[in-house]
């Protein structure tokens, strides 16, 4: 399954979300998704399932539980598809460094002068 395809499922998404806060045993992933989606146990266990063996999480037991992490290096076959559109953003992110530069400096101009 493609990448994009994976990230294309909205209860995915919401898991991958979930384990940028850190490692999640199962239990507490269904619990987060059960709430937002309405699904069952077994629904977001398929969704577990898809994520794992497409690469972007990980699973390892712990005494009874099962704990997902996130594969960070999935995440590089995202960045190399999108990496030719970036020409279309880079531009509006210097000009909004520039932004926060000029901004700081007057921050700082206006301290010396207090």
């Amino acid at each position: 399954m493609h990448a994009f395809d994976v990230l294309g499922d909205p209860v995915r998404r919401s898991i991958l979300q979930s384990l940028l806060n850190g490692d999640m045993a199962s239990g507490a992933i269904v619990d987060v998704v059960a709430k937002e989606f309405g699904i069952t146990q077994p629904a977001v266990s398929h969704q577990l399932k898809i994520l794992r063996e497409n690469g972007f999480a990980t699973v390892r037991p712990e005494a009874q539980r099962r704990v997902y992490s996130l594969n960070p290096e999935s995440f590089l076959e995202v960045q190399a598809w999108l990496e030719p559109f970036a020409r279309f953003w880079d531009h509006k992110l210097d000009a909004l460094d520039t932004e926060v530069a000029r901004g700081k400096k007057k921050r700082k101009k206006g301290a010396l002068h207090d």
